[in-house]
């Protein structure tokens, strides 16, 4: 899944691909390094300016059309929280509505299950949008993620979403110290178990840089370390900043787990 993001103040990418041509440019380059998925995102996580409804459908309503008619193939996907960009989204060849913020809009479920799209169901700590912990605490921090993403999935299906459709995400540092997203992350087999498929957004993220003492443009190898943990203990969808390396990770991981076989065998046969 590669992160494009309609924002001028990204984290990561820090408003590089905010322009339509550069967002283009970005969704042609990740499909041609082996994204299966496009997350397009109109609104930066942590704390910012205001975007309202409005605002965020001018950042990527129509940008959606834009991608589906550039890679009908694609599966595409919306991060956001509210219902009324979900919906125009999901009328306009979204595929995917990605729930940050843990159904904060309880009404974003109805809209997956009215278009048929798949739903990405979070642990944000059960924070408002956009705001970051403050000595959070849990007893059981993997607990109150499985229970809190089943209970997300299990409503959604109930109002008519796809099963086939709806993904659990531990929501890394999304309500959590760095600690906790560790503890997260070795502790995946637990979600795996809940026998919904599993989702990591750990790109580039907080915790990694917290490990390594790292800014945020030096977090590539950290990452790429805890996407194969990941990819090891059963997570299936993988959001990324750096499309490449990760697919190439993911190739790597699978074939030592006997998953996929040798792209070219010339070792020892000719």
């Amino acid at each position: 899944m590669a992160i494009v993001n309609r924002t001028p103040d990204s984290f990561f990418d820090r408003g590089a691909t905010y322009g339509e041509a550069e967002a283009l440019a970005a969704v042609d380059a990740a499909v041609d390094a082996g994204a299966g998925i496009i997350d397009i995102g109109g609104v930066k996580a942590a704390p910012g300016e205001e975007v309202d409804a409005a605002e965020e459908l001018r950042r990527v309503g129509g940008f959606v059309s834009a991608v589906r008619a550039r890679h009908p193939e694609v599966v595409i996907s919306v991060d956001t929280w509210r219902a009324a960009v979900g919906r125009i989204v999901a009328g306009e060849g979204a595929d995917l509505l990605n729930d940050a913020w843990g159904g904060v809009d309880p009404e974003l479920a109805e809209v997956a299950a009215e278009f048929g799209t798949g739903l990405v169901c979070t642990h944000a700590g059960h924070l408002p949008p956009r705001t970051r912990p403050h000595r959070i605490a849990y007893d059981d921090v993997v607990a109150d993620i499985a229970a809190t993403t089943t209970a997300l999935a299990e409503r959604a299906v109930s109002l008519g979403a796809r099963p086939d459709g709806v993904l659990i995400d531990p929501g890394h540092d999304f309500g959590k110290n760095s600690r906790h997203s560790l503890e997260s992350t070795r502790r995946l087999p637990e979600l795996v178990a809940t026998g919904w498929p599993v989702l990591v957004a750990m790109s580039n993220k907080d915790f990694v840089g917290e490990v390594l003492d790292a800014p945020v443009d030096e977090r590539l190898e950290g990452t790429l370390a805890a996407t194969s943990v990941a990819a090891w203990l059963g997570a299936r969808v993988f959001r990324a900043h750096q499309v490449a390396a990760t697919w190439r990770t993911l190739r790597m991981v699978s074939a030592l787990r006997g998953d996929v076989d040798l792209r070219i065998a010339r070792r020892g046969v000719v």
